[in-house]
């Protein structure tokens, strides 16, 4: 399976009604542990914003889908700290990335719960930081009440630097006469 960002444009193009829930279904793996370290999601997000730019579609279901994927995989991964504590961080990925996981350990110790939100921008503590969140035995509803709106703001973010982006390109190609 192709999962470059041309290939996901492609067939978001072919496959309007399919915007929401593929941006849904990548949000979710870049929040998710572990997905997120294989699946370049972010990445995606961006050229399809640029795509929407382009006219091809809409933003509103890109940013809804991504918006509910984004809190779906991240509260996966702080169920997943909850319940198996350290022993996710001895598991293939994290164990083969000690840094990754000591950058996150060191934002909950620097930034306590606010390091929810910020790891929604932060691409090398998305990975674990909701895993921390949950072994960290933050309480449900705390961890929403700084997962939510990262999340929000995150999947708003993400396609519309890419929609800008493309926007700006656009601009520059009319001047230039490309």
């Amino acid at each position: 399976m192709d999962l470059s960002a041309e290939a996901v444009i492609a067939f978001l193009q072919r496959h309007q009604d399919w915007s929401f829930p593929v941006a849904m279904i990548f949000a979710a793996a870049e929040t998710t542990a572990f997905l997120s370290l294989l699946v370049p999601s972010t990445a995606i997000l961006v050229a399809v914003g640029g795509a929407v730019a382009a006219g091809a579609f809409a933003f509103l279901p890109i940013w809804a889908g991504a918006a509910i994927g984004a809190v779906l995989g991240s509260t996966f991964s702080w169920w997943l700290g909850r319940r198996y504590g350290v022993w996710m961080l001895t598991v293939w990925p994290l164990r083969d990335h000690p840094a990754l996981v000591e950058r996150a350990a060191e934002s909950f110790r620097t930034w306590g719960g606010l390091a929810v939100f910020l790891g929604h921008f932060i691409g090398p503590l998305r990975p674990v930081v909701f895993l921390f969140a949950g072994m960290t035995r933050m309480g449900f509803w705390r961890f929403q009440a700084l997962n939510l709106p990262g999340a929000l703001a995150w999947a708003y973010a993400v396609p519309k630097f890419g929609e800008i982006g493309g926007l700006i390109l656009a601009w520059i190609w009319r001047i230039l006469g490309i």
